[in-house]
């Protein structure tokens, strides 16, 4: 599975303004909104569902990634934003250290194998200092389409 399948271009923001966790997620969710991938009128229940996965314990995994994540009956295929935030945001991540890098992933409700593979081969990718670095270095949604369509390729 790669990343580009399920990463909607036009859902990347590289200079995220918010500076709490539930103002970045809303900020996410309105791209997906923006590029036409989830229904505005699904906004408020996607950002439901994102609060409540956040409440069982923080998505941001630790060197300044988090990846924010739900399932929910009004997704109708794997989907997923991408944000980068200069000032990083404190989103109570393991290691203390604020988050810049944003993979916000919904899935809908009865897809557990894709939504999982998808965390996996996120988190995979992350784990690279250089690819995060890559990724921080971002100024437009073509650099960091070109970064992850790139690393896609090597690691398979």
């Amino acid at each position: 599975m790669k990343i580009m399948d399920f990463l909607s271009k036009n859902a990347i923001l590289t200079d995220i303004k918010s500076v709490k966790k539930q103002d970045v997620i809303n900020e996410l969710v309105d791209a997906l909104v923006n590029a036409s991938e989830v229904d505005k009128r699904d906004s408020a229940k996607l950002i439901e569902a994102l609060m409540a996965r956040e409440s069982l314990g923080s998505t941001a995994i630790g060197q300044g990634v988090a990846i924010p994540h739900a399932k929910c009956e009004c997704v109708t295929k794997l989907v997923a934003a991408f944000g980068l935030s200069k000032k990083g945001v404190d989103f109570d991540s393991l290691d203390g250290e604020p988050a810049y890098i944003f993979f916000l992933l919904l899935a809908p409700q009865d897809s557990a194998g894709p939504h999982l593979k998808a965390l996996a081969r996120i988190s995979r990718l992350l784990k690279d200092k250089y690819f995060r670095d890559s990724l921080r270095a971002c100024n437009d949604d073509k650099s960091v389409v070109k970064i992850i369509a790139s690393e896609d390729e090597k690691k398979l």
